[in-house]
Protein backbone atom coordinates (compact mmCIF):
# COMPACT_ATOMS: atom_id res chain seq x y z
CA UNK A 1 0.00 0.00 0.00
CA UNK A 2 2.85 2.37 0.88
CA UNK A 3 4.59 1.63 -2.42
CA UNK A 4 1.46 2.53 -4.38
CA UNK A 5 1.04 5.75 -2.41
CA UNK A 6 4.70 6.70 -2.89
CA UNK A 7 4.44 5.94 -6.61
CA UNK A 8 1.35 8.15 -6.91
CA UNK A 9 3.04 10.97 -4.97
CA UNK A 10 6.07 10.74 -7.24
CA UNK A 11 3.88 10.80 -10.35
CA UNK A 12 1.91 13.93 -9.37
CA UNK A 13 4.74 16.41 -10.11
CA UNK A 14 5.34 14.75 -13.46
CA UNK A 15 1.66 15.12 -14.36
CA UNK A 16 1.70 18.75 -13.34
CA UNK A 17 4.81 19.43 -15.41
CA UNK A 18 3.22 17.73 -18.41
CA UNK A 19 0.49 20.37 -18.45
CA UNK A 20 2.38 23.42 -19.65
CA UNK A 21 0.76 26.78 -19.32
CA UNK A 22 0.37 28.78 -22.49
CA UNK A 23 1.15 32.38 -21.60
CA UNK A 24 0.89 35.51 -23.73
CA UNK A 25 1.14 39.23 -23.20
CA UNK A 26 -0.90 42.19 -24.33
CA UNK A 27 -0.48 45.97 -24.16
CA UNK A 28 -3.91 47.19 -23.04
CA UNK A 29 -2.75 50.81 -22.97
CA UNK A 30 -1.78 50.66 -26.65
CA UNK A 31 -5.14 49.11 -27.49
CA UNK A 32 -6.99 51.72 -25.42
CA UNK A 33 -5.11 54.53 -27.18
CA UNK A 34 -6.12 53.09 -30.56
CA UNK A 35 -9.82 52.94 -29.67
CA UNK A 36 -11.98 55.61 -31.39
CA UNK A 37 -14.19 55.64 -28.28
CA UNK A 38 -11.23 56.99 -26.31
CA UNK A 39 -11.32 60.31 -28.18
CA UNK A 40 -15.06 60.64 -27.63
CA UNK A 41 -14.67 59.89 -23.91
CA UNK A 42 -11.81 62.38 -23.57
CA UNK A 43 -13.80 65.11 -25.33
CA UNK A 44 -16.78 64.51 -23.07
CA UNK A 45 -14.55 64.51 -19.99
CA UNK A 46 -12.86 67.72 -21.14
CA UNK A 47 -16.26 69.45 -21.53
CA UNK A 48 -17.30 68.14 -18.11
CA UNK A 49 -14.07 69.44 -16.53
CA UNK A 50 -14.45 72.83 -18.22
CA UNK A 51 -17.79 73.31 -16.47
CA UNK A 52 -16.08 72.84 -13.12
CA UNK A 53 -13.21 75.09 -14.20
CA UNK A 54 -15.64 77.88 -15.15
CA UNK A 55 -17.38 77.62 -11.78
CA UNK A 56 -14.03 77.60 -9.98
CA UNK A 57 -12.97 80.74 -11.86
CA UNK A 58 -16.18 82.50 -10.79
CA UNK A 59 -15.77 81.47 -7.16
CA UNK A 60 -12.09 82.43 -7.18
CA UNK A 61 -12.88 85.89 -8.60
CA UNK A 62 -15.42 86.44 -5.82
CA UNK A 63 -12.86 85.35 -3.25
CA UNK A 64 -10.19 87.65 -4.70
CA UNK A 65 -12.63 90.55 -4.62
CA UNK A 66 -13.52 89.89 -0.96
CA UNK A 67 -9.84 89.58 -0.09
CA UNK A 68 -8.95 92.86 -1.84
CA UNK A 69 -11.78 94.61 0.02
CA UNK A 70 -10.54 93.15 3.28
CA UNK A 71 -6.99 94.33 2.64
CA UNK A 72 -8.26 97.86 1.98
CA UNK A 73 -10.43 97.78 5.11
CA UNK A 74 -7.65 96.24 7.20
CA UNK A 75 -5.33 99.10 6.26
CA UNK A 76 -7.92 101.61 7.50
CA UNK A 77 -7.16 102.32 11.15
CA UNK A 78 -10.69 103.69 11.69
CA UNK A 79 -12.34 100.28 11.07
CA UNK A 80 -13.06 98.47 14.35
CA UNK A 81 -11.16 95.25 15.04
CA UNK A 82 -14.40 93.28 15.45
CA UNK A 83 -15.46 94.09 11.88
CA UNK A 84 -12.01 93.17 10.59
CA UNK A 85 -12.20 89.82 12.43
CA UNK A 86 -15.67 89.07 11.02
CA UNK A 87 -14.48 89.83 7.48
CA UNK A 88 -11.42 87.64 8.00
CA UNK A 89 -13.69 84.81 9.15
CA UNK A 90 -15.83 85.32 6.01
CA UNK A 91 -12.69 85.03 3.89
CA UNK A 92 -11.60 81.88 5.70
CA UNK A 93 -15.07 80.36 5.24
CA UNK A 94 -14.96 81.26 1.55
CA UNK A 95 -11.56 79.62 1.25
CA UNK A 96 -12.87 76.48 2.98
CA UNK A 97 -15.84 76.40 0.60
CA UNK A 98 -13.48 76.68 -2.37
CA UNK A 99 -11.38 73.79 -1.04
CA UNK A 100 -14.48 71.62 -0.53
CA UNK A 101 -15.65 72.53 -4.04
CA UNK A 102 -12.26 71.56 -5.51
CA UNK A 103 -12.26 68.24 -3.66
CA UNK A 104 -15.81 67.48 -4.78
CA UNK A 105 -15.03 68.53 -8.36
CA UNK A 106 -11.94 66.30 -8.43
CA UNK A 107 -13.98 63.34 -7.16
CA UNK A 108 -16.78 64.02 -9.66
CA UNK A 109 -14.33 64.26 -12.56
CA UNK A 110 -12.60 61.03 -11.52
CA UNK A 111 -15.97 59.26 -11.24
CA UNK A 112 -17.03 60.57 -14.64
CA UNK A 113 -13.74 59.42 -16.20
CA UNK A 114 -14.24 55.95 -14.72
CA UNK A 115 -17.83 55.90 -15.99
CA UNK A 116 -16.78 56.93 -19.51
CA UNK A 117 -13.92 54.43 -19.67
CA UNK A 118 -15.84 51.46 -18.23
CA UNK A 119 -17.53 50.45 -21.51
CA UNK A 120 -14.27 50.86 -23.43
CA UNK A 121 -12.40 48.65 -20.97
CA UNK A 122 -15.24 46.10 -21.01
CA UNK A 123 -14.94 45.92 -24.77
CA UNK A 124 -11.15 45.50 -24.59
CA UNK A 125 -11.38 42.86 -21.85
CA UNK A 126 -14.02 40.98 -23.83
CA UNK A 127 -11.73 40.91 -26.86
CA UNK A 128 -8.80 39.73 -24.72
CA UNK A 129 -10.92 36.92 -23.28
CA UNK A 130 -12.07 35.92 -26.76
CA UNK A 131 -8.47 35.85 -28.06
CA UNK A 132 -7.42 33.91 -24.97
CA UNK A 133 -10.13 31.31 -25.46
CA UNK A 134 -9.50 31.02 -29.21
CA UNK A 135 -5.74 30.70 -28.74
CA UNK A 136 -5.97 28.31 -25.79
CA UNK A 137 -3.98 30.60 -23.52
CA UNK A 138 -3.81 29.89 -19.81
CA UNK A 139 -2.77 33.45 -18.98
CA UNK A 140 -2.58 36.76 -20.81
CA UNK A 141 -0.54 39.35 -18.93
CA UNK A 142 -1.09 43.09 -19.43
CA UNK A 143 2.43 44.46 -19.84
CA UNK A 144 1.23 48.07 -19.66
CA UNK A 145 0.32 47.64 -15.98
CA UNK A 146 2.24 44.56 -14.84
CA UNK A 147 6.01 44.84 -14.72
CA UNK A 148 7.62 41.84 -16.36
CA UNK A 149 11.17 41.07 -15.29
CA UNK A 150 11.99 39.18 -18.45
CA UNK A 151 10.25 38.41 -21.70
CA UNK A 152 11.96 35.94 -23.98
CA UNK A 153 12.15 36.20 -27.75
CA UNK A 154 9.51 33.48 -28.07
CA UNK A 155 6.99 35.42 -25.96
CA UNK A 156 3.61 35.64 -27.63
CA UNK A 157 2.26 39.15 -28.08
CA UNK A 158 -1.50 38.99 -28.64
CA UNK A 159 -1.93 42.77 -28.90
CA UNK A 160 -2.35 42.61 -32.70
CA UNK A 161 -4.90 39.79 -32.33
CA UNK A 162 -6.92 41.82 -29.80
CA UNK A 163 -6.77 44.90 -32.04
CA UNK A 164 -7.97 42.79 -34.95
CA UNK A 165 -10.78 41.38 -32.81
CA UNK A 166 -11.84 44.98 -32.07
CA UNK A 167 -11.55 46.00 -35.71
CA UNK A 168 -8.66 48.38 -35.13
Amino acid sequence: MKKILLTLLAAVPLCIMAQTAKIAHVDVKAIYNAMPEKTLAQNELRAFSQQYQAEYNTVQEEFNKKFAEFQTMNADAATPATIKERRMQDIQESDNKIQRFLNKAEADIAAREKELNAPIMEKINGAIKAVGAEGGFTYIIDVSTTPVAYMGPDAIDVTPLVKAKLGL
